[in-house]
């Protein structure tokens, strides 16, 4: 074998291996946020409302507030809604 295949070989595991690393890190920070979420359920607080606001938290303003206002227009479309909240 040439010495170049033993060079990609390497890189090739080094790769791999390093991959390997971060999906464990990754999987060990999954679990440390289960364990949060854990935590703040026993403490009384709703989970599913928790991952809405970090899910609000992560877009830009304008797109939040884009989203909103379709939701506002869908819901008074269905009636679920008696009237259109006051503008801020």
């Amino acid at each position: 074998m040439s010495d170049a295949h033993g060079v990609a070989r390497d890189q090739l595991r080094s790769f791999i291996e390093r991959i390997e690393r971060l999906e464990e890190e990754k999987k060990t920070i999954a679990d440390d946020i289960k364990d949060v979420y854990g935590e703040a359920k026993g403490t009384g607080f709703d989970t599913k409302i928790l991952k809405k606001v970090i899910s609000i938290r992560k877009q830009d303003k304008d797109e939040r507030m884009e989203q909103e206002a379709i939701l506002e227009t869908y819901l008074l479309a269905l009636g679920m809604l008696e009237t259109a909240p006051e503008a801020e």
